[in-house]
């Protein structure tokens, strides 16, 4: 065999997880917006230099331009073999990516493969495997999905989390979008992704996943925050069979307090976002609930936003959106403990 070894992206996504690195060779912006699963990103030519290379391009001219691209193009390569790769054996096997699979993947991998490593290049590039996503994500995915149900605090996110913990199958959405799916969702110092990496992400998930065994995942809407959910993985799910979660109110109040911290210990950062509610409920009442959070009184706050605002928003959505909602399976927790989760989850995973 000849390395670089040049493949296309139906050869490559088969074989994903047998590569021992997965190398992004563009620029850390590019990288940030999304990129291949567990790839690390080791650019021939970081964002300041690419500007600087491509002004030089249209003004100078390309010979001048690639002069100065290739001596950039080289120190980089040379940090990272001196600095990631001295220690890896003979048959260590990256798979080296950059925009399109031209020069500065190109440029990565002939160097490797003039070392002795078993390099794979992606032909077509990071583009070529964004295509590849789309389409894979347009066909309905042929899972048997279980969908947990239940009013605003009744645990499903603990009860997916335990599912996991104990080895079910689970497609957390909120965990990959980072946010909770509500106007209170936003989870602090932790921004969401872009849509193409939270679909990225939700691919990789559903790829692993074993069709013979259930997939539990919550009732989402069709979008967590900012992100939109696939449009085929959304109309399975609403298909599904469902299951509904019942909690004592007062439980639920407690288990919003516990999860929501950072709104409960900061009343202005709450009363930013109950400021969002005011078209539905009027200035009058939006008011009232930030003087609650003002003085403090969260228990009684929480429990008139369930009873008010979350409560007939999602019985609403539940029942026009999930179709198979009113057969649910009832699961009845009689506490909020781990041991009361624990005791569903594995209630769940065994049927």
């Amino acid at each position: 065999m000849k390395y670089p070894e040049l493949l296309k992206i139906e050869d490559v996504l088969p074989r994903l997880d047998e590569f021992d690195t997965i190398i992004d060779a563009r620029s850390p912006s590019e990288y940030a917006l999304d990129h291949l699963p567990n790839a690390i990103n080791c650019p021939v030519l970081d964002d300041e230099q690419r500007i600087a290379v491509g002004t030089m391009y249209k003004q100078v001219g390309s010979f001048e331009a690639k002069k100065v691209g290739a001596a950039m193009v080289s120190k980089n390569i040379a940090y990272h073999i001196e600095t990631l790769w001295l220690d890896k054996p003979r048959d260590w096997k990256p798979l080296v990516y950059c925009w399109r699979g031209g020069n500065r993947s190109g440029s990565l991998a002939h160097v490797l493969a003039k070392i002795g490593w078993p390099v794979v290049q992606l032909d077509g590039g990071y583009k070529a495997f964004r295509n590849q996503i789309n389409l894979e994500l347009e066909k309905t995915p042929e899972l048997d999905f279980r969908v947990i149900c239940g009013t605003t605090g009744s645990g499903k996110t603990r009860l997916l989390d335990t599912l996991e913990a104990i080895g079910a199958q689970v497609l957390d959405l909120e965990q990959l979008a980072a946010h909770r799916g509500s106007v209170l969702g936003n989870i602090p110092c932790q921004p969401q992704p872009t849509q193409k990496a939270f679909e990225t992400s939700i691919w990789d998930r559903l790829r692993r996943f074993d069709p013979s065994l259930p997939v539990f995942v919550e009732s989402e809407s069709k979008k967590v925050g900012d992100l939109r959910v696939p449009a085929a993985l959304m109309d399975r799910m609403r298909a599904s069979p469902c299951i509904a979660m019942q909690v004592a109110r007062g439980d639920r109040v407690k288990l919003l307090i516990e999860d929501y911290q950072h709104f409960a210990c900061n009343a202005p950062a709450l009363n930013a976002q109950l400021e969002f509610l005011t078209p539905l409920h009027g200035k009058e009442k939006i008011e009232r609930w930030q003087g609650m959070s003002n003085g403090g009184q969260m228990p009684s706050l929480v429990d008139e936003l369930l009873v008010d605002h979350y409560d007939p928003a999602y019985l609403r959505s539940i029942n026009r959106n999930f179709a198979q909602y009113d057969k649910a399976q009832v699961v009845e927790l009689a506490d909020i403990s781990p041991e009361s989760f624990l005791a569903a989850a594995r209630q769940l995973h065994r049927e």
